[in-house]
């Protein structure tokens, strides 16, 4: 079963390195070549994250550091790798070939330049988040005022990303923005988040939003974080395929997917702590879904909704 996973943070853990770690088999990392090779994964996102100490120079010019770090130390290497900058790559994969995507978590590395984003989309990003959790000249994140919608350069942005069929993550979006980003956006998919209605968090999602993604023609990838699942001490699978029944229940099955988080948490479900450990939670799907819901949560049901992008 092949597996596709919309969110890893790894350029991050590499660009953070006190020594050089290797891509391929470093057993410091939760994501690794030999491990979505182990685990058949025909698409892994790697996304740009900066951290929001940094000054609105040193943000743009460290995300341009993890793309190098993203050709140095992930594509460059391996042959295996294949980095994906029009979806139509996808379908012609070969099957000992993993598909690489740019996405970028939040505009912060752009301040209020455009000029910087179309750096990134000419870098080849096919995802792109307006905000992390905190505000930015775009919008304002997940833990701010949720009343306060997308500024003005944020339509900016949004029109940009449109023009050249970006898709746009809401993940981490505050509720008004959301909503704002949805009137606007012509793609809309939510990399890594789960249910509200199973665990109130600000970074999940309320029936009312997953109804719009959906209605929007937009997909909801499950994240593997216990914060955003439950607040139990120990979280278990089952409790995240609590989340994953919930999503299905109100969008379809048809339209969940997977989005691990790995390298941005630190926190783990039990035996969900690495990529080699997503067949666990997909094992926990059966005799709940049909073998083809399951593969379309693993994987077919991102690669439905990137068949309807339009081609660049």
């Amino acid at each position: 079963m092949e597996i596709i996973d919309l969110h890893c943070d790894v350029l991050y853990t590499l660009s953070q390195a006190e020594e050089p770690i290797s891509f391929k088999n470093n057993e410091k990392l939760e994501v690794t070549l030999e491990q979505l090779k182990k685990t058949n994964t025909k698409l892994q996102v790697f996304a740009i994250f900066i951290d929001d100490t940094l000054n609105e120079n040193q943000r743009y010019l460290e995300a341009i550091r993890q793309v190098e770090i993203f050709h140095q130390e992930i594509i460059t290497p391996y042959e295996e790798m294949v980095h994906i900058t029009d979806w139509k790559q996808l379908e012609q994969l070969q099957s000992n070939q993993i598909g690489a995507v740019l996405s970028l978590e939040g505009c912060d590395a752009i301040g209020s330049d455009l000029r910087k984003l179309q750096t990134f989309i000419d870098a080849g990003i096919l995802l792109c988040g307006l905000t992390w959790n905190h505000e930015n000249a775009v919008a304002y994140g997940a833990e701010e005022d949720p009343t306060k919608g997308i500024k003005p350069f944020g339509r900016e942005v949004i029109a940009l990303l449109n023009a050249h069929h970006i898709i746009i993550d809401v993940s981490h979006l505050n509720e008004q923005g959301f909503w704002d980003t949805l009137q606007e956006a012509t793609y809309v998919i939510a990399s890594h988040s789960n249910a509200r209605t199973i665990q109130d968090h600000p970074r999940n999602l309320y029936d009312q939003q997953l109804r719009a993604i959906a209605e929007k023609g937009g997909h909801v990838h499950c994240v593997f974080y216990p914060p955003f699942i439950s607040n139990e001490a120990s979280v278990t699978i089952d409790d995240l395929v609590k989340h994953i029944k919930h999503l299905a229940k109100i969008i379809t099955p048809s339209r969940v997917g997977l989005g691990s988080d790995f390298e941005g948490i630190d926190l783990y479900v039990e035996n969900l702590t690495r990529t080699e450990e997503i067949p666990n939670l997909l094992q926990a799907l059966e005799g709940i879904f049909t073998t083809e819901e399951i593969k379309g949560i693993a994987a077919e049901n991102f690669q439905h909704f990137i068949s309807k992008i339009e081609r660049s």
